[in-house]
């Protein structure tokens, strides 16, 4: 059979797999797998369920690798391994999706149950039905069809379902690289957890992450009466506006990201006295900065301090810095590596479409990969609904999805 002819079989017979596609996606979003830091048990029951799945359709070399968590009742975050073989084992082609999932926040939001998945005007709604669910479907039936055809693809596949992505990934694929020497340099790795809404954008770098944590010092005293206190919030205000100076510090452009510069934001505000007559002594806010990789982290951690020195010595408060996130850039994957050049060729053949390699600001666990010297690409056609309320997974994207990996499978 010619590779043309293969894929059509192939592709014709994922379009037989939707409803059943459908059907899996409700029924994991029926099984929370949040982390017991987010209130939740863990991944253990969605990863059993994962397993019976993979045994009955036909996936070989199953491993559940443990990694020990005594806040899970299972005592562990599972992290799943399986194959299917192919012609040559030179070399493995990697799904690697995550099991776990965020919590549904405010339920007022949601229009249904966030874990009673429905189906409507062909999207599924549902806590983790596009993250990740949507490509963790598609990458397991894109194998099923390959064997309901008797396809016997080039290379292994392989099926990574791993835990701990939403807190950390050190339960999760940071395990798993340090306890399985599965992973090789020559390995196809795929980490569908980035894309966008026409499936155009492979990711293949990352900017850095800084999150950091503001408290300032200040001293309380009577509204009516300010020159007895210290105002913690005016000083922190006026710091706010002194850190949007990071952006002159750090200029430039690289046009694999978007947005092309470093990005210096103020967020989260903790609340400080609940009354309107009182100077606040205390005052805490958070910034998020993703900055370009030609940018040295510490740089701007010196930077911070340094602007944090002027406002301590005009509004005589105290400010304290707390990292509560802290990732520089991984290596980049090279735009001219065999699994961007596979994963252009599946997108022009099943999307008609033309991917081309890019940089993000957000992170993903590609990063971890890409430290450990692997080089890993990120991709999946979605529409970002990720931790919103009343979160979607469009079917055709799935099962488009599924054709693409199809596509990549049968590449020699």
């Amino acid at each position: 059979m010619n590779p043309n002819g293969a894929f059509d079989k192939l592709a014709g017979r994922i379009e037989q797999y939707r409803d059943e596609m459908v059907d899996l996606q409700m029924r994991l979003c029926a099984i929370p797998a949040i982390a017991p830091s987010s209130g939740g048990e863990g991944e253990a029951k969605k990863a059993d369920f994962l397993i019976d799945f993979l045994k009955a359709n036909g996936f070989v070399d199953i491993t559940l690798v443990k990694a020990p968590d005594m806040d899970a009742p299972a005592g562990y975050r599972p992290n799943v391994l399986a194959y299917c073989r192919g012609k040559s084992s030179a070399r493995t082609i990697w799904i690697m999706t995550h099991t776990d999932i965020v919590p549904p926040g405010e339920l007022s939001l949601w229009h249904g149950h966030p874990f009673k998945a429905w189906v409507k005007k062909g999207r599924i709604y549902g806590r983790g039905v596009e993250d990740n669910q949507q490509d963790m479907v598609a990458s397991l039936f894109a194998v099923k069809a390959l064997q309901a055809e008797g396809i016997v693809p080039s290379s292994d596949i392989g099926i990574a379902l791993v835990a701990d992505e939403e807190t950390g990934s050190r339960k999760g694929i940071d395990y798993v690289l340090q306890n399985q020497k599965v992973f090789r340099k020559q390995d196809l790795i795929i980490v569908p957890d980035a894309g966008n809404e026409t499936g155009t954008m492979i990711e293949v770098a990352e900017k850095s992450i800084l999150w950091l944590k503001f408290k300032t010092l200040g001293k309380q005293a009577h509204g009516s009466t300010p020159e007895k206190g210290i105002n913690s919030f005016k000083a922190a205000s006026f710091f706010i506006a002194a850190l949007n100076d990071l952006y002159k510090i750090y200029p430039g452009r690289d046009g694999l990201f978007d947005p092309p510069i470093s990005t210096f934001e103020p967020t989260k505000k903790e609340a400080n006295v609940p009354n309107v007559n009182t100077i606040p002594g205390e005052d805490v806010f958070y910034m998020d900065s993703r900055i370009l990789p030609k940018f040295k982290v510490q740089d701007v951690e010196k930077s911070v301090r340094t602007i944090a020195a002027r406002i301590e010595k005009k509004f005589k408060v105290k400010i304290h810095a707390e990292v509560q996130q802290k990732a520089p850039a991984a290596p980049p994957t090279s735009v001219q590596a065999p699994v961007v050049q596979a994963i252009r060729k599946a997108v022009k053949a099943v999307y008609k479409k033309e991917a081309k390699a890019m940089g993000i600001g957000g992170g993903t666990v590609a990063a971890v990969f890409r430290r450990a010297g692997f080089s890993a690409a990120c991709w999946s056609k979605l529409d970002e609904t990720a931790h919103q309320p009343n979160e979607y997974c469009i079917i055709d994207n799935m099962v488009g999805d599924a054709k693409v990996y199809g596509h990549i499978f049968l590449q020699e």
